[in-house]
């Protein structure tokens, strides 16, 4: 059997033989032709088309993915042919269509382009993509069809790697497979790292050789230290000092300056610090694990140098092996050692190091009595709270009573009357008559219950990150578009960094990005059109990062019992209510007027137990999130007021503690919950914005008739600092 390549030379043979004969070209001429055409052939055939989908993706169906976060889309197309506009294309494969993405690239002669953008993993599992690239003309150049990840529980710890070799790779202990959390390490390349934070956002934490940094591009360097001021945790290994020397704004990040070489040995403390520290719920595993005599004794290569801020995490004989300090919201650990050479590479508790050094409980590599189930998307809460007041459910009692009459009117009562009058023929009349009549009931109250304007929501969570004289706002944007017809609407952004993607349900509401939307990837922007059905509601969220003025500035010290809290308002206009929320309680702030500035004293043991707070909102959140998945009941269910109150119990969820049994409770993408930084000891200053949005441009580009912005801004303050951090 002839395969399509032969296939289709020998049709092109016989179609140019026919065109020959027609045109009287001699045998010679023609054999000149096919020489022609069959070296074009090949030229063609050198399109080199690879996609990589998750972290440590090979280009196969190997790249890692958590449940709910953003994971990196990286692209390598290589043209050895003839010169082309180029269109890529990437769909996923889900059942009610998805997010189309973009990108227009130009692809001359003997060319190779890379780029990556970020994709939200909010389908559900074994969720398939679909990359495609076409010529300006819509002619398909090459595809990959059918591109699949690893798909792991949204709770799960992710590592990545960007080790000197594969050998060098972090590992962590096997995690039991099943749905269950797990711990897993994704092996990353410089030439596919991406260079939107945005993307990282789906590792916990990522290792870096300090060789490695040489190489990667000032994107790339750009992206990764707004991931870590972010929230990111950083472990940065050392194979020279020349390595970090020569790396500027590496040298910057570290909080130890390298000054020379020395010689150390475990000698047992290396093993005593692994074995320590084991929290409940381990299995106490780590702590049960024996000695290694081959590594205890063996000398390795350390670098000296002087401390200039953060702890000391270990330390053998005194002397310093691995020093974290904090960037941000996130942090940095130095490790004044290589853990890719000996004897740490042959260290069989190797494993065990790596799950210390980024404080993994024992409770990832043990055997979960039954797997966790469900899990709503805290989408939902905010969806809402700025949910269209125009729309109205219809009443399953209702629906239940529209539907015992209509099949009473085709059935008995039809019946009945037509044997009284005696005209039981007329049924073949009087059936299609209830039809309509029913037909135009259902659709006058669908009119009453849903028509209206054209209506645009919007409230945006702003996490505000000193930087320097400036800081960078981490926004996400939670919109709701209303639609009176069937519509296209266009959206597009100036941020420096920003994505799209639809409402994340969970795990039980089904896969978000149910409608089709279609996005043109423009640098780490996007300009993006919505489709909306008629009479019906559709929220997106649109994540960006962008530099600005500080709306605010604030400083905190604790003197004994009391909390000291000074802030000012950088803006024209009025800022608040304002809340703090610390140690475990939620104090009130009150109002900032225009540029005002004011000092608080608070007690420690003053305000609202955060907990108890958070919990008088969850059923609620709970009640108002499955309601929207529902297409009858009661509107009042499925609606939250938007309230600085509801967005603060929002922003910390997990306060409100597990569910029962098996069930999980809300996810929540990385960075969108302030629990972490209360738990490390921070203070979080949320002020809310009331009609303006931080965005300078706006995110529609439609005017609708009614539209509504607010905002609620977060800005974390270490306690113990006289200022917050803006490194």
């Amino acid at each position: 059997m002839l395969s399509s390549d032969h296939r289709v030379s020998i049709f092109a043979a016989r179609a140019n033989d026919v065109v020959l004969r027609r045109h009287g070209v001699g045998w010679f001429g023609a054999l000149v032709m096919l020489f022609g055409f069959c070296l074009v052939l090949p030229m063609r055939a050198m399109l080199q088309f690879d996609v990589f989908v998750g972290y440590g993706s090979g280009g196969g169906n190997d790249g890692v993915v958590r449940e709910g976060c953003w994971f990196p889309v990286a692209c390598e197309v290589f043209n050895d042919g003839p010169g082309f506009d180029a269109v890529f294309e990437f769909s996923s494969r889900q059942t009610g269509g998805g997010q189309t993405r973009r990108m227009k690239i130009e692809l001359p002669t003997n060319t190779r382009k890379r780029f990556s953008f970020p994709v939200f993993a909010g389908a559900s599992r074994y969720a398939t993509w679909e990359a495609r690239l076409l010529d300006s003309r819509g002619r398909l150049q090459a595809e990959r069809p059918d591109i699949r990840a690893q798909d792991i529980a949204c709770e799960s710890y992710l590592l990545g790697g960007l080790a000197q070799s594969f050998a060098g790779l972090p590992s962590l202990p096997e995690s039991p497979s099943g749905r269950k959390p797990q711990a897993r390490v994704a092996r990353m390349t410089v030439e596919q790292f991406p260079d939107s934070p945005i993307a990282l956002e789906g590792l916990s934490a990522l290792y870096i050789n300090a060789e490695k940094a040489l190489e990667m591009k000032v994107p790339q360097t750009k992206a990764l230290l707004a991931w870590v001021r972010g929230g990111g945790e950083l472990v940065v290994g050392v194979e020279q000092a020349q390595d970090v020397t020569s790396t500027p704004w590496l040298r910057e990040l570290l909080p130890v300056e390298l000054t020379g070489t020395g010689t150390n040995r475990s000698s047992g403390e290396l093993h005593r610090w692994l074995t320590s520290g084991v929290g409940p719920g381990s299995g106490n595993t780590r702590a049960a694990l024996d000695p290694d005599p081959g590594f205890e004794d063996v000398e390795f290569l350390v670098f000296k140098g002087d401390q200039l801020d953060g702890e000391v995490e270990l330390a053998v004989g005194g002397q310093p092996l691995a020093v974290s300090a904090r960037r941000g919201r996130g942090q940095v650990t130095l490790l004044l050692f290589n853990p890719e050479r000996e004897p740490f590479k042959s260290w069989k508790h190797r494993a065990w190091f790596w799950a210390r050094l980024v404080g993994l409980a024992g409770e990832f590599f043990e055997p979960a009595p039954a797997s966790a189930y469900g899990g709503y998307g805290i989408d939902g809460v905010f969806g809402s709270m700025i949910e269209t007041r125009q729309t109205r459910k219809l009443p399953v009692e209702w629906l239940l009573i529209l539907l015992v009459v209509y099949l009473l009117v085709i059935g008995p009562l039809d019946y009945w009357w037509l044997k009284k009058i005696n005209r039981q023929m007329l049924t073949w009349l009087t059936f299609p008559a209830y039809v309509v009549l029913f037909s135009l009931l259902i659709y006058y109250l669908g009119y009453k219950l849903r028509a209206g304007e054209t209506e645009w929501n919007e409230f945006h969570l702003a996490d505000v990150m000193p930087r320097n004289e400036r800081v960078e706002l981490r926004g996400r944007t939670f919109a709701s578009i209303y639609s009176s017809a069937n519509a296209r609407y266009r959206l597009a952004t100036e941020a420096e960094h920003a994505a799209l993607r639809g409402e994340y349900r969970g795990a039980i509401g089904g896969a978000s990005e149910s409608s089709r939307a279609s996005a043109e990837l423009i640098a780490n922007a996007f300009q993006a059109e919505v489709a909306v059905a008629v009479w019906s509601s559709l929220m997106c969220v649109s994540e960006w990062l962008q530099p600005a003025d500080a709306p605010f500035t604030a400083t905190i010290a604790r003197r004994g019992d009391q909390l000291e809290l000074a802030v000012q308002n950088q803006l024209s206009r009025k800022l608040g209510p304002c809340f703090l929320a610390v140690g475990g309680r939620l104090h009130p702030v009150g109002e900032l007027g225009p540029k005002q500035s004011r000092t608080v004293s608070l007690s420690l043991q003053g305000g609202t137990d955060l907990a108890a707070f958070v919990r008088a909102s969850s059923a609620r959140f709970y009640t108002a999130a499955i309601s929207r998945t529902q297409a009858f009941g009661r509107s009042q269910q499925s609606r939250l007021e938007l309230t600085p109150e509801h967005v603060i119990a929002a922003s910390c969820i997990t306060q409100a503690g597990p569910r029962q049994g098996n069930q999980r409770a809300f996810l929540l993408p990385p960075g969108q919950e302030i629990s972490p930084l209360l738990a490390r000891g921070d203070a979080v200053l949320m002020a809310w914005d009331s009609g303006h949005s931080p965005l300078a441009n706006p995110l529609p580009r439609f005017k609708a008739p009614f539209s509504t912005q607010n905002s609620m801004f977060r800005l974390a303050i270490p306690v113990t600092s006289a200022k917050a951090s803006t490194k």
